[in-house]
């Protein structure tokens, strides 16, 4: 048996993390009641039983104790808007008014470079406070809110995904920018950013209705020209917006479809809502490998719909969660899993606790195209991990205590839990959050 030296960290609690999907598989997850997690220059070097891996510890290596908390994976959410911070939990009837109202105003702020920078700390601070240690972050039409967001990230060594939105018609004009000034500015971003330590870029048209047919065509050249590129934006979130679609593009079969004929399903193409798609949409989305992002927090706020996760499942689409701040009205990946749990019941399906957790994890990098890199404990992965309290509250103590499984354990997290069950997050096994001590 090898010895592993310093400079690898090792870390003691109870491992959770997933090799497949809980609905789909058996036996998807490993779960080590005592665990050991080993890091070393920032990946995974080991994950196991601490009897078993204990003994492989050379001296001088500290073990930090974790014991009575699980590690997992860090969080990841697939859309989240960072210029809403400040305009979360903001009163309006609907999508469409909500967006004048408030997200337009607010956006506007960005182009002021000190105030981006600002902001982006800020919304970092609480991703890591929620155990999110990957996200896919849309920006504003302004290229500085990239460019303060991918500074603050990198700084901390964050794995994340960003890009400027593309919008060149039906919003104010304090926030248009043009077919083609608004890719061509995509383009230097790109170059400026896209795999730069851990960044990665998103080509970002904000939704259909908010980009011209030119604008749309030049954003499927760009990705073409941009393989390895994301591409994020919205679909089928609300049946005003739906029908709005089908205005302004009527040649198209449907709202998906607007984006497919431009290019824009492929892998790596992240979809967020995807409420009002049919079976043939998630038919074509699952054979592009494009993938959705089901934000319960935002949709249940905007009133704007139930996802309908068997249809989804039944079609094979790739399927993460997302908490879409600022319609989202929590950071926190657990009550965005309380959310999901309520929409899929409200739908007549049920989501197990394991397949939200894996839903935030491992599903979220396999609809990334990032398993290997995120998501889970195998060997060689980036270190990306978070510290779960079942004690974090009185009541989810006392609850957690009368649980028989992990299936329990893990569903009164989802159902109880928020952003102070996160005892502590890691990033490149670095820590960037601590709670502090009771």
């Amino acid at each position: 048996m090898s010895t592993l030296s310093p400079p690898v960290r090792a870390y003691r609690a109870s491992l959770l993390h997933f090799h497949a999907d809980p609905a789909f598989a058996e036996n998807a997850y490993v779960w080590h009641e005592d665990g050991l997690l080993l890091v070393a220059d920032g990946r995974i070097a080991a994950a196991g039983d601490y009897a078993r891996l204990s003994p492989t510890l050379a001296d001088g290596v500290e073990i930090v104790d974790y014991r009575g908390k699980i590690i997992c994976p860090g969080f990841i959410d697939t859309h989240v808007h960072f210029p809403q911070t400040d305009m979360i939990a903001s009163p309006a009837p609907g999508l469409l008014p909500w967006l004048n109202s408030y997200t337009f105003p607010t956006e506007r702020q960005f182009g002021d470079p000190a105030h981006g920078a600002e902001v982006a700390e800020f919304f970092l601070d609480q991703l890591m406070r929620s155990g999110t240690t990957t996200a896919m972050v849309y920006c504003t039409v302004h290229k500085q809110s990239v460019d303060a967001f991918f500074s603050a990230s990198q700084a901390r060594g964050l794995r994340m995904v960003a890009g400027k939105v593309l919008m060149d018609r039906n919003c104010p004009d304090f926030l248009a920018d043009t077919a083609e000034g608004g890719v061509r500015d995509s383009a230097e971003l790109i170059e400026r950013w896209h795999k730069r330590g851990r960044a990665q870029y998103a080509i970002t048209p904000r939704f259909a209705p908010t980009s011209s047919e030119a604008q749309l065509a030049l954003t499927g050249e760009l990705a073409r020209a941009y393989p390895d590129t994301y591409i994020q934006t919205h679909v089928a979130e609300n049946c005003d917006e739906c029908n709005w679609v089908k205005a302004l593009f009527p040649a198209s079969r449907s709202y998906l479809d607007v984006y497919d004929h431009y290019g824009l399903l492929r892998p790596r193409a992240m979809y967020g809502h995807c409420i009002w798609l049919d079976d043939d949409d998630f038919a074509r989305m699952a054979e592009t490998r494009a993938a959705a992002a089901v934000c319960p927090t935002s949709n249940l706020f905007l009133g704007s719909g139930l996802f309908d996760f068997e249809r989804a499942d039944a079609r094979g689409v790739l399927l993460s969660l997302a908490s879409d701040v600022g319609a989202g009205t929590s950071f926190c990946m657990l009550q965005t899993m309380n959310e999901a749990y309520k929409v899929a019941r409200m739908k007549g399906s049920y989501l197990p606790a394991l397949r939200m957790f894996y839903l935030a994890t491992l599903g979220a990098a396999r609809a990334m195209q990032l398993e290997g890199t995120i998501g889970n404990f195998a060997i060689g992965a980036e270190a990306d991990f978070i510290v779960l309290d079942p004690a974090a509250t009185p009541l989810l103590a006392r609850r957690t205590n009368e649980c028989d499984n992990l299936e329990e354990l893990l569903f009164a997290l989802a159902l109880l839990g928020d952003d102070r069950a996160i005892a502590a997050t890691y990033s490149g096994g670095r820590v960037q959050w601590q709670a502090p001590a009771p």
